[in-house]
């Protein structure tokens, strides 16, 4: 099997990127990365493009919301774009796949809700192939809350999608959902095209069920890769289709570029990575 390629999901250095984006980009490729994530790309293609050339970068992957019309984060919420917009934006940055980066929790909650997902993002399937582009999902931790007939509302959304439709498997998130995330993994076979490698104390209750406090990223307690609750090295093992192995911190411990350094670190020092 191929290795995936490393990268890193820009929002982990939201603050730095939007503050200075060619130095940004500059810092990632010294460290010997070869690829990013984008996020929040619609509103500024040309820029983000001109940028990533400028730095020998490429952004295989990007997240943006095609199934919502609002896009949650843990510090505020984003207004979202059509698809044909998502689309058209992400064929000019030369992103391949767009993955969307969250469903609202109570939507998980009912087998007409995950339905209602899977159908939506079959659709988004068929619109992204009119621009050369394949679309899938990136999961937190609300998709793992319910069950219908043995099978998670997750288990459930992958079995009505069609199998163009690639996942990106957030770890953390996914062992924060109570997941076995290496079984997981194996289970979901090729269809983990990606993963979030990202590591740190899971929470000790799902953030999302219901009746849960009210939760923000400052609340996280994220660690380098390979120092956390999360078994990054058998979940990237059990992988047999994955492509990109996204670092990823909802909350940088520290310096974030030296924190992006360290689990890049692990990935390459594992071999888990080209």
């Amino acid at each position: 099997m191929t290795l995936p390629e490393a990268s890193i999901q820009l929002y982990s250095l939201a603050k730095d990127f939007s503050a200075d984006m060619q130095g940004s980009l500059d810092r990632l490729a010294e460290l010997g990365l070869r690829n990013v994530e984008a996020f929040d790309f619609v509103g500024r293609p040309d820029q983000i493009r001109a940028a990533l050339d400028a730095s020998g970068l490429a952004a295989p992957t990007g997240h943006a919301p095609l199934l919502t019309d609002e896009l949650w984060t843990p510090d505020g919420s984003i207004p979202t774009p059509a698809p044909e917009v998502v689309f058209e934006a992400a064929a000019r940055i030369g992103i391949q796949t767009v993955f969307d980066p969250f469903v609202a929790p109570e939507r998980w909650l009912t087998e007409d809700g995950v339905a209602d997902i899977a159908e939506r993002l079959n659709r988004a399937a068929g619109q992204a192939a009119t621009f050369g582009l394949t679309v899938g999902y990136h999961n937190h931790a609300q998709e793992f809350i319910a069950s219908f007939d043995g099978q998670s509302a997750y288990e459930r959304f992958v079995s009505l999608t069609d199998e163009r439709v690639q996942l990106e498997l957030d770890l953390f998130w996914a062992l924060t959902g109570g997941q076995d995330v290496p079984k997981l993994v194996s289970a979901l076979g090729d269809r983990v095209t990606a993963v979030h490698v990202k590591d740190g104390v899971v929470p000790a209750s799902n953030p999302w069920a219901p009746g849960a406090e009210p939760f923000g990223s400052d609340s996280l307690d994220q660690r380098h890769a390979g120092t956390g609750d999360v078994p990054l090295a058998a979940a990237l093992s059990a992988g047999t289709g994955i492509r990109h192995a996204v670092i990823e911190y909802d909350r940088a411990p520290g310096d974030v570029f030296a924190d992006i350094a360290a689990s890049l670190a692990f990935l390459k020092d594992g071999g888990f990575v080209a």
